[in-house]
């Protein structure tokens, strides 16, 4: 697959599929393919392990790229595999490198963790990563503390296909979509999943990530098809429902972001697992909230297994 093809299919839904555990807290190889295996059935055409609903950071740079291996063989050409990498240069070039050697089309490059950065040591850091590894990659843009500027001059390499830009500012937003020329085929991704999805959309995003499809492909698919055929009455219908959930995941400075993904799926009868630390089971009450939205939604158990 070729940076247009990549940036193409970024057009759409990136979903970020969950890291299953097992009690003792390692990966659950079965649960995992059985969680790619539901994505794909349910449509998804870019999947993205070792992103950050797949707990990465709480992963070891072994498991991260087993788990991006792991991933490819799976889909097994059903789907775009973008592997998740990071860490320092160096890792994230030995990580892309397995990558592209195990099979995966694209990667996306986890924003650096160094708690000391400066414009220009970022911009190397993208830029040595993408020409080391040198096959189709997606930026993952969130600390708002560096400057746009970052992506300027960046979005002519080659070999980026799509920015997943994740700071909520809007405005922002669109000064650097409409400053970016058409011409370097940049695919711009909402990173903040469906609450944001419409409002980057009207900014100039074509695509959103997600990790709701995990369990409810259904809404986030609906969401995606009045936005592209601009049916705003059913955006903001399809909105407030999915809203609740978001804002749960959003609590605690978003660290509830990914177990209020894995206790729902876990109220379904998929074997998700608990989150591994630093990120605890929720609270009773958000569990609770949790148990009432699927209720509302109307999803259940057979339902669930169902689509499996």
């Amino acid at each position: 697959m070729n940076e247009i093809q990549a940036a193409k299919k970024l057009e759409g839904i990136s979903a970020i599929n969950i890291t299953p555990f097992q009690e003792d807290a390692s990966i659950d190889w079965k649960a995992l393919d059985a969680n790619i295996d539901f994505l794909i059935e349910n449509g998804l055409e870019v999947i993205v392990p070792s992103g950050n609903t797949g707990e990465f950071y709480a992963l070891t740079i072994e498991e991260s790229i087993e788990e991006n291996r792991r991933t490819a063989e799976r889909v097994n050409g059903r789907a775009m595999m973008v592997a998740g990498v990071g860490y320092s240069v160096e890792t994230a070039v030995e990580m892309g490198r397995t990558a592209k050697k195990d099979g995966c089309d694209a990667i996306m490059i986890h924003m650096p963790i160094h708690p000391y950065m400066t414009e220009d040591g970022v911009v190397n850091y993208f830029q040595r990563i993408m020409e080391e590894i040198d096959m189709p990659a997606v930026l993952y843009f969130k600390n708002p503390a560096l400057s746009d500027n970052v992506l300027k001059r960046l979005t002519h390499m080659k070999q980026l296909a799509g920015v997943k830009y994740a700071v909520n500012d809007l405005p922002r937003f669109a000064k650097i979509v409409q400053e970016t020329p058409a011409t370097h085929g940049v695919t711009w991704v909402c990173g903040t999943a469906e609450k944001w999805a419409p409002f980057f959309w009207n900014a100039g995003a074509k695509g959103f990530t997600s990790g709701l499809v995990n369990l409810h492909p259904r809404l986030s698919f609906e969401m995606l098809e009045a936005l592209q055929t601009s049916d705003w009455d059913s955006v903001w219908n399809i909105w407030y429902q999915v809203v609740p959930f978001e804002d749960l995941r959003a609590k605690n400075n978003n660290g509830n972001n990914v177990v209020v993904i894995k206790e729902a799926m876990e109220a379904l009868g998929f074997p998700a697992g608990k989150t591994r630390e630093p990120v605890a089971p929720l609270d009773e009450a958000d569990h609770n909230a949790v148990l009432e939205l699927l209720e509302k939604w109307g999803l259940t158990k057979e339902q669930f297994s169902a689509v499996r």
